[in-house]
């Protein structure tokens, strides 16, 4: 029985682990068309339809449209199977009445009727909450979008766009925030216990901090560093930092049918309620990413992890 969970308080239900789709189209960041193309993300998201995952979370700044695009002219081959997440940018648009056009934009790209769950990909810029709520609110009145989200909102900000949604009678389905083993802000910023006694589901991105969760960097023949692992998560020192808890994922993956520490730190946010959306360039990462559901990890392991994990910083 495959796992799924339901977006809040809307009527969309999902596979309990999602894919994020940055990485499909963004040159710029993840060098999209020089390491890997169309036909590895083609294969990547074959596989991760195989493994039954149907949540694919995108944006319209994803590499200026062209995950929309990439992610639309997979989706259209299935008949309605596929739940499509993506973002409104708000930066640079100076009034909510912006949001309506840019939602046009994206079903274009998309090549779909209507979007599964549309979402602010920031809280900041010149417009406010509650107006961004009600230009959503009409769009999912004018058929447009079946539930709202937010993105990256501070629990304050949630419950605003959470009140404002209400007073239209329209659920706010889901936060979007960054959130992992070594990334716990949301736990102690009010965020997670926000989404929980709102019935929001938190969706989690950069799950893996950048492929630091796979263990990958702690090996003797680690990958050289490139630009764009001139990340925060990636440096030297937090690498090192990090080598217990990438320790403990690996003894209790071994313990769980050899689950590799990836699975087992996806594992452990799905166990917290969250929903991580990892990104896949390939048909093997895919595989491997969804090879977290199916199994549960026991709560002395979920604790033992958590307080691995708890860092001061993280």
């Amino acid at each position: 029985m495959r796992e799924t969970v339901t977006l809040g308080k809307s009527d969309l239900v999902v596979s309990a682990l999602g894919v994020g789709t940055w990485q499909w189209g963004d040159a710029t960041i993840w060098g999209f068309g020089a390491g890997y193309g169309r036909a590895d993300v083609q294969a990547a998201y074959a596989a991760s339809r195989a493994a039954g995952l149907t949540f694919y979370d995108t944006a319209e700044i994803y590499g200026s449209g062209t995950s929309e695009t990439i992610l639309g002219d997979l989706v259209r081959q299935e008949a309605g199977s596929v739940i499509v997440a993506t973002k409104f940018a708000p930066l640079g648009r100076l009034s909510a009445a912006a949001l309506a056009g840019a939602l046009r934009a994206s079903l274009t790209r998309l090549g779909l009727p209507r979007i599964d769950l549309y979402q602010v990909h920031w809280p900041y810029g010149f417009i406010r909450i509650e107006a961004l709520m009600h230009a959503m609110a009409d769009q999912v009145e004018a058929g447009h979008v079946r539930a709202v989200g937010v993105s990256n909102f501070s629990a304050p900000q949630l419950r605003r766009a959470h009140a404002a949604l209400a007073r239209r009678g329209i659920p706010l389905a889901t936060n979007q925030v960054h959130y992992s083993l070594l990334h716990r802000h949301p736990e102690r910023n009010g965020v997670l216990a926000a989404c929980r006694e709102l019935d929001v589901r938190l969706i989690a991105y950069s799950p893996l901090e950048q492929g630091l969760l796979t263990g990958k960097y702690h090996t003797a023949n680690a990958p050289r560093v490139s630009a764009l692992r001139q990340l925060s998560s990636l440096r030297g020192a937090k690498v090192k930092a990090s080598a217990p808890l990438i320790a403990a994922l690996q003894r209790i993956g071994q313990s769980h049918d050899d689950r590799t520490p990836a699975q087992v730190a996806l594992r452990w946010l799905i166990q917290q309620g969250a929903l991580p959306i990892p990104g896949a360039k390939s048909a093997a990462q895919a595989t491997a990413n969804a090879g977290a559901l199916g199994w549960e990890l026991s709560e002395l392991e979920c604790e033992e992890l958590s307080k691995i994990s708890a860092a001061p910083g993280r």
